[in-house]
């Protein structure tokens, strides 16, 4: 294996890892409006993310930064061919980041209910829109001779990408929710439960059309694989949160969006982003690395800082790793 096929796997474990762990905050972000019945059960809900959802961003920033280095020509024909959707998704992160902040800073009625719209809007939009994205990556786009994407906004939004945005959306909420009722007490808990099942039998029917679909299109023996794990791992998911074992019900749920995504990366190997006008034209692993020498230096980075940086967010979930209620939140002055 070459160092850019390796970099095509970290690249792809990172973007797992911030699926895994920003999705649950993405559905929390969403059951601020579906599931709290008032403002204290909000601030219930957005305290259980309230010391991780920062930390989980820094996969994102890792994978793209690590996209940029490792594989400029992806980097700049996805940034540039994606503008408007990625546009939306940074100024949704901006926003909600502010929201978490800002929420708190004064006790007006009027201002803490807007900032609760942000943070669910900004939860719900990026959601959908990263596995619009992705569903375009991994269908392929208009990719001309010169690596350079000729298509339109409004080719991003074909059947296919639209699904799974759809998919996205609902196995994100879904694992929220079970996160949720992992991390609460009393009523709330119950109800996050009860969602959970709800929004999970929905996920289940959109991921399984997406993932045959996939399967179908672009699929191999190892994206095959993949595809049962995350099915089987998704019904173990309904069925610990069926019988209380909301920790169960985490780890399988965590499963199924990190055996999804491993279907999409292996679908997508050796190429990187394909082409729908020629085969000849799509961007690979190959065509669209850095040198040898950049790749090299990266590697001995990587395998420097990534340990340190998963040992320190490791230690701050075990730290806040308590459940809360209503009783918790103190009344607001």
């Amino acid at each position: 294996m070459q160092l850019h096929d390796v970099w095509f796997v970290l690249i792809a474990v990172l973007w797992t890892g911030y699926f895994f762990l920003e999705g649950f905050d993405f559905g929390v972000g969403v059951l601020t409006k579906l599931l709290a019945r008032d403002r204290t059960e909000r601030r219930v809900l957005i305290n259980t993310i309230g010391p991780v959802w920062d930390g989980n961003e820094v996969w994102l920033l890792t994978a793209g930064g690590a996209t940029f280095a490792a594989f400029p020509e992806w980097y700049a024909t996805l940034f540039s061919g994606f503008y408007l959707p990625l546009l939306v998704i940074l100024v949704c992160l901006i926003v909600r980041g502010v929201a978490f902040e800002y929420r708190a800073k004064r006790s007006g009625e009027r201002w803490q209910r807007n900032w609760e719209h942000a943070i669910f809007w900004t939860s719900l939009l990026p959601a959908f829109l990263w596995g619009v994205a992705f569903g375009n990556i991994v269908h392929g786009v208009k990719i001309d001779a010169h690596k350079e994407y000729v298509g339109g906004v409004l080719d991003l939004l074909n059947p296919y990408a639209l699904l799974g945005g759809l998919v996205t959306l609902t196995l994100f909420t879904f694992h929220g929710a079970v996160f949720t009722a992992l991390k609460t007490l009393g009523d709330i808990r119950g109800r996050a439960r009860r969602m959970a099942t709800g929004v999970g039998l929905v996920a289940a029917v959109l991921a399984a059309a997406f993932l045959l679909w996939t399967q179908v299109h672009r699929g191999n023996g190892a994206s095959l694989t993949a595809l049962v794990v995350a099915v089987v791992a998704l019904v173990a998911a309904l069925g610990a949160n069926q019988i209380g074992r909301e920790g169960w019900a985490f780890s399988f749920s965590g499963l199924t969006i990190v055996a999804a995504v491993a279907m999409l990366f292996l679908t997508l190997f050796p190429n990187v982003m394909p082409s729908t006008l020629n085969d000849a034209w799509s961007l690979t692993v190959t065509n669209a690395s850095s040198s040898p020498y950049t790749l090299k230096i990266m590697t001995w980075c990587a395998g420097i800082a990534t340990p340190i940086v998963m040992l320190y967010q490791g230690w701050t979930y075990w730290v806040f790793r308590k459940r809360i209620g209503t009783q918790n939140i103190a009344e607001a002055h």
